[in-house]
């Protein structure tokens, strides 16, 4: 079995082994999509090896944060107030945008749309650097095999402390979505799983789990039962205690669709959600 500094050397002859060191402890070396510093690493016949050029100055803006890449698909942290893709209004100052622009400088191409998060939420965003990949994690998504963990600060104290809300969802004229009967036809099957992890302030801190990925799903099924995220207007709420909409995306985990392996990501809570828990 051949280490990675052998493979590294067969690719690179010109290059001492002092330098290919160095490529690998700059981060600048990926085994299946994961940086790899270890030169002793055995590489197998199915490894992928993937070496990164000199790293381009490239800055993505403080409200977009790099969790992951490689050579199908990113993983990044979106902030509150950042749209996903662009709208009539805004077509600059979206995570999309940004990401275009950051490809671009690397030579590569625009990413792909795999899912989105309200403009208000906060956390975890996938997108595919080529159509099969996009294609791929749609499966997936559409399948509900992804795994997708959100906080919610709701108002008032949820009863029972966990449950399940299940309804038949479907969007109104002026954009809000509602539950409607299961025979209407604009109307898809929607599941979210509670459970109430925190009681601040006469709020609930809900860890939220999605079987389905129906718009504005969690907003909705929590209005509806009586305890709107706080910061929502367009679903009732009458409280702002964070500044913001008390939702964030904690994490995403899926298999990535060309490795097969299993990925998860896990974004911290944003610090105005630690104060108001008390945990800062």
């Amino acid at each position: 079995m051949r280490t990675l500094l052998d493979v590294l050397t067969g690719q690179f002859p010109d290059s001492s082994k002092t330098t290919l060191r160095q490529l690998l402890q700059h981060g600048r070396v990926r085994v299946n999509g994961e940086v790899e510093k270890n030169a002793k690493r055995e590489i197998g016949g199915e490894d992928r090896i993937d070496v990164a050029g000199k790293a381009v100055s490239i800055a993505l803006p403080p409200s977009l944060g790099l969790l992951y890449e490689d050579g199908d698909l990113l993983v990044v942290l979106k902030s509150a107030g950042l749209l996903t893709v662009a709208t009539e209004r805004e077509r600059e100052s979206t995570a999309q945008a940004y990401l275009n622009s950051y490809l671009k400088q690397k030579g590569e191409e625009r990413v792909h749309v795999v899912h989105r998060l309200d403009r208000e939420t906060s956390g975890v965003l996938v997108f595919a650097k080529n159509y099969e990949t996009r294609e791929r994690l749609k499966e997936r998504f559409a399948a509900h095999d992804i795994e997708r963990i959100y906080v919610a600060i709701v108002e008032g104290y949820v009863d029972p402390i966990r449950g399940t809300i299940e309804s038949h969802l479907r969007e109104r004229r002026d954009l809000k979505m509602v539950s409607a009967g299961e025979s209407h036809p604009d109307a898809k099957r929607a599941v979210t799983h509670y459970r109430t992890i925190a009681r601040v302030h006469e709020c609930s801190v809900l860890e939220i789990t999605l079987e389905t990925g129906r718009k504005n799903q969690i907003r909705a099924h929590l209005s509806e039962k009586g305890h709107p995220v706080v910061g929502d207007t367009l679903y009732g709420s009458q409280t702002n205690p964070l500044g913001r909409l008390g939702l964030h995306a904690k994490l995403l985990g899926f298999v990535h669709p060309t490795t097969g392996k299993k990925l998860s990501f896990t974004a911290p809570l944003p610090r105005v959600f630690q104060e108001f828990m008390g945990q800062v």
